[in-house]
């Protein structure tokens, strides 16, 4: 068995979470607790054969999701615990404090969020000690308020700390640029950064306004809720995790897309892009094919986070793709888009696309796919948080109230230095070349010599 065990911080995070799970339970055939399945013996059949992966079996055949819930404030909370999926959770599992972390990193990371950390552990423990073989973890959290990043960002580096060789995956909603509901985004997400940047393995990228532009340009919805962006988001996590959870023919994991992705240890952000999307009333003439699914994918158009992709470079990407389909067609396609693209792809990992088949399409569509990309582009993110970071930290602006939480100044100095070198080593293999590491090694040993 290959368990995940799957917690959610902060309002964002539980949100997130919360519609993960309801779309889970729909494609596996759950109603509340109870597997119910599907008519169709041979998908009953894939429906249950790993449901383990995300839910633990309980007394009387019931399957309970394995999942910890967090906040530091009890509203959320309690809101969820009264939905149809919010009833399904074990009531040990959600755990909220009382005051809130008033959208500050320090108090998420330090004060409120240090009080209620061993709660959470114990909570973590319990699930880890009922696995029979752990495969890993994954969070849904934001990094611009209080919560989310702060107490999010202390349970990874506890999560790191006691379970060192197990997978760490985070899906983090990244502050927007032009949207921003919080005037101290800048200095939570850089915080939030240096940490994740230490001790998270995956960290899956989403902001609220490349989402927002797709709804309107692309599904053109004229007012979207967060309701939708929220399925979005849901949709892009059961398409990566349906490899762990159905069988398929190139089956995946949370390790191997860590292999296949992640070049250099620091690089591990990726952005998403998912097909097919396309707005509701057109859906009945379109034929959804292998080919326009993977164009629609990879054309940058749709990608999860706010930069352009084909302003930077390809190190790596997957593509996991849904529905019954031939290696051989995935392949021929994977092969033309490489050609196509061949420019926007660093020259110095070749075959860098990878492929995972599952064979159990969502409830909506026959087919999808979903595109994973470690593209050098992602330092435009990190870019803008570092600059507006940079205008506050000049003035000390805001500063009193992380350290009044007993913070020193020296940690932002340290995040912003963090997040400057990342976004140098970006910029450093976007512009490498196939022979540059050749000619360094020439010139060490002429200079030996």
């Amino acid at each position: 068995m290959r368990e995940i065990v799957h917690l959610q911080a902060g309002q964002c995070g539980n949100q997130i979470g919360t519609r993960f799970w309801d779309t889970i339970e729909e494609e596996h055939g759950l109603v509340g607790n109870d597997f119910k399945g599907s008519p169709d013996k041979e998908i009953n059949a894939l429906q249950e054969e790993r449901l383990y992966v995300y839910y633990s079996e309980a007394a009387e055949d019931k399957w309970v999701p394995r999942a910890i819930l967090l906040d530091l404030e009890p509203g959320v909370l309690n809101a969820i615990a009264h939905t149809h999926t919010g009833k399904s959770f074990k009531r040990d599992n959600f755990i909220n404090g009382d005051s809130g972390a008033g959208n500050n990193w320090a108090k998420g990371h330090y004060t409120e969020g240090a009080e209620l950390i061993d709660k959470v552990l114990d909570a973590v423990h319990r699930e880890t000690e009922a696995c029979d073989q752990l495969q890993g973890f994954q969070l849904c959290h934001s990094l611009g308020g209080g919560t989310g990043s702060g107490l999010g960002t202390l349970l990874v580096s506890k999560i790191r700390e006691e379970y060192p060789d197990r997978m760490l995956a985070t899906f983090s909603v990244f502050p927007s640029p032009k949207v921003s509901d919080v005037v101290v985004e800048p200095y939570n997400s850089t915080l939030s950064i240096h940490q994740l940047l230490e001790n998270a393995d995956e960290t899956f990228m989403l902001d609220n306004e490349a989402l927002y532009d797709i709804c309107t340009k692309t599904l053109k919805m004229k007012s979207p809720r967060y309701e939708t962006l929220n399925k979005l988001i849901s949709d892009v996590m059961s398409d990566l995790t349906a490899s762990f959870r159905y069988p398929g023919q190139l089956n995946g994991d949370l390790r191997k897309l860590g292999v296949n992705l992640i070049p250099f240890p620091r690089l591990h952000f990726f952005v998403s892009d998912r097909a097919p999307l396309t707005q509701e009333g057109a859906k009945k003439h379109v034929k959804y094919t292998v080919a326009n699914v993977a164009q629609q994918a990879f054309d940058g158009k749709n990608a999860m986070a706010a930069c352009n992709l084909f302003g930077g470079k390809y190190l790596t990407a997957s593509a996991l793709f849904r529905g019954k389909m031939s290696t051989r067609e995935v392949d021929s396609e994977i092969a033309k888009i490489n050609d196509a693209n061949s420019e926007y792809y660093v020259e110095w990992i070749p075959n860098n696309i990878m492929t995972a088949i599952c064979n159990m399409p969502p409830s909506t569509v026959h087919m999808s796919v979903t595109v994973v990309a470690n593209n050098t582009a992602l330092q435009e993110v990190f870019q803008r948080i570092g600059a507006a970071f940079s205008q506050m930290f000049r003035r000390k602006a805001f500063l009193h109230w992380y350290t009044g939480e007993g913070m020193d100044e020296m940690e932002f100095t340290e995040a912003e230095s963090n997040l400057n070198d990342l976004i140098s080593e970006y910029q450093q293999y976007q512009e490498a070349g196939v022979d540059d590491e050749a000619e360094e090694d020439e010139d060490e040993d002429e200079d030996e010599e």
